[in-house]
């Protein structure tokens, strides 16, 4: 199935938030609780945390970054 083309920002963001959250959430969990018996659960409890946060703010810096890149290129 795909998704119109009039949605991929949205698309865009969801993806971009998704992945980013879950990398990060695993690098600060394995950071600050160490790789432990728990730690699966608690980067899950962070990734859920993070998650919600991470997608509207890729929904608002998106074309921020678009129009920063677009300056910067030829």
């Amino acid at each position: 199935m795909k998704v119109p083309k009039k949605y991929s920002n949205i698309l865009f963001a969801f993806v971009m938030s998704l992945l980013m959250a879950f990398i990060m959430s695993g690098v600060l969990t394995a950071l600050f609780a160490g790789i432990g018996a728990q730690f699966f659960s608690h980067w899950i409890g962070a990734f859920i945390h993070a998650w919600p946060v991470a997608f509207p703010a890729v929904l608002l810096v998106a074309p921020i970054v678009k129009k920063i890149v677009a300056s910067l290129t030829e």
